[in-house]
């Protein structure tokens, strides 16, 4: 699968669906606790999974689930450390929105159903069901997030850190969410980032921060103008 490239040169041309969305999951965290998932993410999501970590899973899901809105920032990092900025949206049930700076004039949304990801600098519009994409380990209400995740260990106890695969589209990797302890979060859990690993081994890191529950957020936030009709993205 091709990889992230130069976002300061040609934003995302050329880019592959695994790539854009390896980009769109990883939400903001000190590295400390993002490092204990690198030894561990080698592993087969689909191993035994303890009465324990299965508890752990599903709080964090219902922590993910709780959320009726929410906006963060966030900063996306790839493997040669480039990094753009932008804001992510989330409605529940099973609605978000990855909206990047200026100079990446694409957007990747979700409407519950389907995934799309619209670059007007091409003038391309691909679509998805939200089941085929890791973002269903978020989105997908009926996602078994237990049955294709596991625990990966951290040192810090106030971390859990889960990693999650789609069997059935290995190109996609692995994607690790991590959590934070939080009081003023759904469930005491707060998302704070997710690592990428794509089937090739490369990753990216996305960091949130800022976040903002309860917001006003309108259905419209989740359309898509069609990039065939305009070369560039409404605002």
């Amino acid at each position: 699968m091709n990889t992230l490239i130069s976002f300061k040169s040609t934003p995302f041309t050329g880019k592959t669906l695994s790539a854009a969305i390896a980009g769109a999951l990883a939400v903001c965290t000190p590295l400390a606790l993002v490092a204990p998932a690198i030894p561990a993410a080698a592993q087969s999501a689909s191993q035994s999974t303890s009465q324990a970590d299965t508890a752990r899973i599903n709080r964090a899901v219902r922590a993910l689930r709780g959320i009726s809105t929410m906006r963060a920032d966030f900063t996306q990092t790839d493997r040669n450390g480039q990094v753009v900025t932008g804001v992510l949206t989330m409605k529940n049930p099973g609605r978000i929105r990855f909206e990047y700076e200026e100079s990446v004039n694409m957007v990747i949304v979700s409407n519950g159903r389907s995934l799309t990801m619209a670059d007007y600098d091409v003038q391309q519009l691909e679509r998805w069901p939200i089941s085929d994409t890791p973002l269903g380990a978020l989105l997908d209400p009926d996602r078994n997030v237990a049955q294709y995740g596991r625990i990966v260990p951290s040192a810090n106890p106030n971390v859990v850190s889960i990693a999650v695969t789609v069997p059935t589209r290995p190109e996609f990797g692995e994607i690790v969410l991590i959590f934070l302890q939080n009081s003023a979060a759904p469930g005491g859990l707060e998302l704070v980032s997710w690592v990428a690993n794509d089937s090739q081994n490369i990753r990216t890191t996305v960091r949130l921060r800022n976040h903002r529950y309860g917001v006003a957020v309108p259905d419209s936030t989740f359309q898509v103008r069609d990039p065939r009709q305009s070369s560039r993205r409404p605002r």
